[in-house]
């Protein structure tokens, strides 16, 4: 008898949760779990369902705009009735609070992921955390960890029993990432405005402010005179774009610096660069620097969150001070002059991603903690 799992999301936009969403849910065992995915808002359209839907897995909307309105529960509540999961899988914080307290009023078991490194100053977002901390508390069975430094920091902040939380990789296809001839390359640099025989440093994000790209932008302002051979490919787009792009047209920055926008193609990219930079300022366990690992790609990041689980500073790249421009200029500097290093750092993380971060492994994971909840809640 197939068990119904119901992942529940606060929305499906771009971002690395809602990507993963995707990548796990294909590749469930079809003939063990019937699996649906409930949005509780829309989002710049939500384009991640769409792709969800083409993998044959239905994709519900609750039209949840404010956390507050106290019908929202009662929303959920009826949902669960309808369609009577055997487990709710819990991503992002709207779903966490709501999905939790009324799978606890259904019986049905609740598990949660924690994607972020939450440490919220304004007043709304402060108490919403608190919230959230409570529901994994009190009313989850489970709770994922994506790093192990997004484990700890929810076990301080949360004061969760240690044995709730546990520490699970997040991982993805690395069959997607296979090297692609040279003249492939040319032609997506073609395609993409790149010099054919420039170094390319790339970064892929939602463009946030905290994603630290303003902080390369300005590297790459000092780095013109000493390696003219130098670009920077920016791929994505967010609320942080314009100011991103008024901040390089100010310094002067032309043709050094590419704004690609957002792309599907990601894995094409990643093969036509030469290095991957996330001078991000938090992170808990970043996809991006999977897949440019899985990309043979060497790695300069913040040393930040779960970065350094990711990141063995001069194995596969070097970690760096969040913030830090000139270290961001003299790492930059190092990777344009030094080919062979490049190239080692990046088998070095196509070898760590093999070992750490393969979907495969999650997925049995997953699916090994699901039956043993479902058994203890029977349906």
């Amino acid at each position: 008898m197939k068990r119904r799992i119901v992942w529940m999301i606060d929305s499906l936009g771009h971002g690395g949760a809602e990507r993963l969403t995707l990548a796990i849910l294909e590749r469930f065992d079809r003939a063990r779990f019937d699996l649906r995915v409930c949005a509780l808002q829309e989002r710049g359209g939500n384009p991640m369902a769409r792709e969800i839907e083409k993998a044959g897995i239905p994709v519900d909307l609750l039209g949840i705009p404010h956390l507050r309105h106290p019908a929202n529960l009662f929303k959920v509540l009826r949902y669960l009735s309808e369609h009577q999961p055997a487990l709710l899988h819990l991503q992002l914080e709207f779903s966490v609070i709501l999905g939790s307290l009324a799978a606890r009023l259904r019986g049905i078991p609740a598990v949660a992921t924690l994607h972020t490194l939450d440490n919220p100053q304004e007043r709304r977002a402060y108490w919403r955390y608190r919230l959230s901390l409570f529901a994994l508390k009190h009313w989850c069975n489970r709770v994922i960890a994506v790093s192990e430094s997004t484990r700890q920091h929810h076990l301080r902040d949360g004061n969760i029993t240690p044995k709730k939380i546990i520490t699970l990789y997040n991982g993805i296809d690395l069959s997607a990432f296979e090297e692609r001839p040279p003249a492939f390359c040319q032609e997506k640099r073609r395609e993409l405005g790149l010099k054919p025989n420039s170094v390319v440093a790339v970064t892929v994000a939602v463009l946030r402010e905290p994603k630290g790209i303003q902080y390369m932008l300005q590297a790459m302002s000092e780095l013109r005179e000493r390696h003219p051979n130098l670009q920077y490919l920016v791929v994505g787009d967010g609320e942080y774009g314009p100011a991103l792009r008024q901040q390089a047209e100010a310094l002067q920055l032309g043709e050094r610096v590419v704004f690609a926008g957002q792309r599907k193609d990601i894995p094409e990219i990643l093969s036509a660069c030469d290095f991957f930079v996330l001078p991000t300022l938090t992170e808990a366990l970043p996809t991006v620097l999977m897949e440019a690992m899985a990309a043979r790609k060497a790695i300069l990041a913040s040393n930040v969150g779960g970065v350094p689980e990711m990141v063995e500073d001069g194995r596969n790249g070097k970690l760096l001070p969040p913030g830090g421009v000139p270290a961001l200029v003299a790492a930059c500097g190092e990777l344009a002059e030094n080919p062979s290093l490049r190239a080692a750092w990046g088998q070095a993380g196509r070898q760590i991603c093999e070992e750490k971060f393969n979907i495969e492994q999650q997925i049995h994971a997953l699916e090994t903690l699901y039956n043993s909840l479902i058994g203890k809640h029977p349906s």
